[in-house]
């Protein structure tokens, strides 16, 4: 089975709009059609950016999303990387895939190197999920 990595940005979009390709790589996650990695930080990060209030997301909805993922999700530690990152924060997204060797899943593309690991959700269904 295919393993991907979510960076946070993939469940906001999923969230603000359920028929969007976010939402669809994040129905493949919690319909158990791919894997997930996350790590602590990756967990901490999801709970507290859903949980803004600035996004007034309804509580239930992002208790379910993270609930799903948590207990699918395949919880790793690892070593930090070396690489040179545009938001440090990201940096927790990208080590987990390289070390799992996962996909990672991301709306801000610029963030991360080009490399084939890293791909848009829509560059991921279409190369591996078209209908």
């Amino acid at each position: 089975m295919a393993s991907l990595v979510l960076d946070t940005n993939i469940l906001v979009s999923a969230i603000w709009s359920s028929n969007g390709n976010p939402a669809r790589v994040v129905e493949l996650v919690l319909y158990g059609e791919v894997g997930v990695y996350l790590n602590p930080d990756i967990c901490k990060e999801y709970k507290d950016v859903l949980n803004r209030p600035k996004f007034n997301f309804k509580q239930e909805h992002v208790q379910n999303i993270l609930n799903g993922l948590f207990e699918c999700g395949n919880l790793v530690n690892v070593e930090p990387s070396k690489i040179v990152l545009p938001d440090e924060s990201d940096r927790k997204f990208y080590d987990v895939a390289k070390a799992t060797g996962s996909l990672l899943i991301s709306g801000n593309l610029k963030h991360f190197p080009n490399e084939p690991l890293i791909m848009s959700p829509a560059e991921y269904l279409n190369k591996f999920k078209t209908p």
